[in-house]
This record gives structure tokens, C-alpha cells and sequence, in this order.
């Protein structure tokens, strides 16, 4: 079968773009999209490769040397190990899971469905992969410790957790634990379309993993957390220190 040079070509700047465009979003990093453009231009000519008559080894080294400029094109030299990691890892994943929709087709017929399911494929990866670090990224071990008695549970820094206290300003720790406590500190609080007064005690102090934190309040919560095997919600405040 004749497959043309410039059909090639055109499909694997349009791989390469999906790629680096997927390496873009997953790692948040702010080029302008020319450069993409810029680096996919320069991916495609890897193309020519299919026509060069080297060695395996000699072959490997020549497409390493090309991924490092494309790199560089696309993203320049800040994080440029990482950036590179990370676009092996886009590609690895997408042509591991186009490989499990291996028609046996014809050519042509295979390069459409493979440009049809890239952009769904790179659009799921990098969801998923976002919605993993921010959740995971900011779980933390949390020990509070009042009035000797320690209590060990798994943290999450919440940005919309904006609680304070109204005149000392001491940020609020919201936990599911149910605590006998004397000295109690009552806080308002505003949410959507909600207003109430949570009950809040001063703990003696708190970790979060290796920091301590005193100038806090532990805010005793009603409801169970939405994010799975959190039993203690973080202020957002923390995330400067931490």
C-alpha cells in the first residue's frame, strides 16, 4: 500500500500538538500555544526517521536528542527533566491504550480512529491526573493534641476553608471527633446560604506533619467530609506554612 510522506507528516504534528498540549494542562505551565505549535512542527520531522537506515541504538539516541530540542522549543530549559518526563509519560499512556484499539484496519482507516480518540484520551488523562494531585497533594497527617489526650487524623487543606475566629483571628480546624469540652468557644460562621455558630475548643497544639501550629481553634463538625477517609479539614491559612 503507498502511504504518502505528507500524510504522515500532518498526523504526527497532530499527535505530537495533543501531546505537548496534554503536557501543557497536566503541569500548568503557562507558554503560549505558539510555542506548542512551534515544538509540533519541529516533532513531525521525526518522521524522516522511517527513512533513515541506522542502527536500533543509533535510532534511540537520535529520537532522545530530538525530544530534548522539542522540549525546548515548546516549554524552553525551566523544568526541563520534568517537562520531559512528563511528555514521555503522556505519550507512553496514549499510544498504550490506542494500542488496545488495534483494528487491524486499514492504514488509513487506523490513523483516523487514532486522531478521533487522542483528544478524548489526553482530555481524560490530564482530568484525572489533576483531580488526583489537587486531592492527594494536600492531604496531610494531622496530630491535635488537648489537655494531654492525642488525636491522630488524616488532614485536607481546603482553600474555601476561610474560618476564623472574630476577634483573636485564629484559624479554624473543622474535625469529626466527638470531644467532652468544657471551655467552649462558639465561632459564626457563613456558607451558601447557610449561617450558623460552630462550637470550638483551643488545643494545647497541633502537627501537620512536621509543623506545629498553636494559635489555632478545633472546630467540632456535624457533618462527614466529602473527601474520602478526611476526618479533619485544614484552614487554608496553613498552606502558606506548610
Amino acid at each position: 500500500m503507498k502511504v504518502y510522506f505528507e500524510f504522515i507528516f500532518i498526523v504526527n504534528f497532530l499527535l505530537d500538538f495533543m501531546i505537548l498540549y496534554g503536557t501543557k494542562k497536566l503541569l500548568k505551565i503557562n507558554k503560549k500555544n505558539i510555542r506548542i505549535f512551534l515544538g509540533s512542527i519541529t516533532a513531525s520531522f521525526t518522521s524522516f526517521l522511517l527513512f533513515i537506515d541506522v542502527s536500533n541504538i543509533v535510532l534511540l539516541l537520535i529520537k532522545l536528542l530530538l525530544s530534548g530540542i522539542i522540549i525546548l522549543v515548546a516549554f524552553g530549559r525551566c523544568n526541563f527533566f520534568n517537562n520531559l518526563f512528563y511528555f514521555y509519560l503522556v505519550s507512553i499512556i496514549l499510544g498504550g491504550v490506542i494500542y488496545l484499539f488495534d483494528l487491524n484496519s486499514s492504514y488509513y482507516f487506523n490513523f483516523l480512529i487514532l486522531l478521533l480518540s487522542s483528544p478524548i484520551i489526553i482530555f481524560l488523562l490530564v482530568k484525572e491526573f489533576l483531580t488526583y494531585k489537587n486531592t492527594y497533594a494536600n492531604k496531610y497527617e494531622v496530630t491535635i493534641i488537648i489537655k494531654n489526650k492525642k488525636y491522630s487524623l488524616e488532614g485536607f487543606i481546603d482553600t474555601g476553608n476561610r474560618l476564623v475566629s472574630p476577634i483573636k483571628k485564629e484559624p479554624v480546624i473543622l474535625v469529626n471527633l466527638k470531644l467532652n469540652i468544657n471551655n467552649v468557644i462558639y465561632v459564626p460562621f457563613k456558607a451558601l446560604n447557610t449561617e450558623g455558630i460552630i462550637s470550638c475548643v483551643r488545643p494545647d497544639k497541633v502537627l501537620v506533619g512536621t509543623k506545629e501550629f498553636r494559635n489555632c481553634l478545633i472546630g467540632l463538625a456535624k457533618d462527614k467530609f466529602a473527601v474520602d477517609g478526611v476526618s479533619c479539614i485544614l484552614p487554608n491559612k496553613f498552606k502558606e506554612e506548610l
